[in-house]
């Protein structure tokens, strides 16, 4: 699915723009937080687009820094940097309570942002969510060439499996400035509703992260869904279809 339509554009203080669109509708409104070099025009992105305007929800979609439209270099941007993005847009882009729909490292992202902003996400949906990803499945999975390549370059590229294959660029300032969010190591306090849907054939985040992330939010309405069958994009029709009666059943829309 691609998106035709020209993006709208926010100015950050510093100069910096976050390319976004947003249709309006009722509240709580529903805002997708893309991943690692992920962009706004994704599949599921527009799927969710699609079912908010049938549903007459609203709805945002952005690209981080460094991502898609937006200003900025990718090889520049960190964990806390997109989370400020994510912050941001929010803040300025939309109006009372937000379910936060994140995934894989936007889930991580999702995170950040409904602890900072507290009362104004009413309920998150994790997609293969991997939050410390950039310590737990990266910094700790570095070979010793790697590693020393790192040190000399401030940077590594890893392949990638998806799309035209365009390596992932993993740099130093990004695996240090993960260091100053990582959430896993303790309680996570967030007490509204939270679904985590992950796929048991996912190669790149273990199943068993969205089982740990269950156990550190202090919610007690936790759900953790494992597909059998689902990798790691959840971008198949019947994952889409989940992910519309997952977020159906928070919105309270009739079936």
């Amino acid at each position: 699915m691609t998106d035709q339509t020209p993006s709208q554009i926010l100015a950050r203080p510093d100069g910096a723009t976050i390319a976004y669109n947003s249709i309006p509708g009722k509240s709580p409104g529903v805002v997708f937080l893309s991943g690692f070099m992920s962009d706004m025009t994704g599949t599921k992105a527009m799927a969710l687009e699609e079912h908010c305007k049938a549903c007459g929800q609203a709805f945002l979609r952005f690209d981080y820094s460094g991502h898609g439209q937006s200003s900025g270099a990718f090889a520049e941007g960190t964990i806390g940097q997109w989370a400020q993005d994510a912050i941001y847009a929010i803040e300025n882009l939309t109006e009372g309570p937000q379910v936060l729909v994140g995934s894989s490292m936007g889930g991580w992202i999702m995170l950040l942002a409904a602890l900072r902003l507290k009362e104004r996400v009413c309920a998150l949906i994790g997609l293969a969510a991997a939050p410390d990803f950039t310590e737990d499945l990266v910094a700790r999975e570095l070979t010793d060439e790697q590693r020393q390549i790192m040190a000399r370059d401030g940077f590594i590229e890893v392949p990638c499996d998806y799309d035209d294959g365009e390596p992932y660029t993993i740099t130093q300032k990004l695996i240090d400035d993960g260091r100053n969010n990582l959430l896993l190591g303790g309680d996570i306090a967030l007490n509204q509703p939270v679904r985590l849907i992950q796929g048991l054939k996912d190669s790149d985040v273990p199943w068993s992260t969205a089982l740990k992330l269950q156990e550190k939010i202090t919610s007690t309405d936790v759900e953790v869904t494992l597909i059998k069958d689902g990798d790691h994009r959840l971008s198949e029709p019947d994952d889409l279809a989940r992910l519309r009666v997952t977020l159906d059943a928070l919105l309270d829309i009739p079936g």
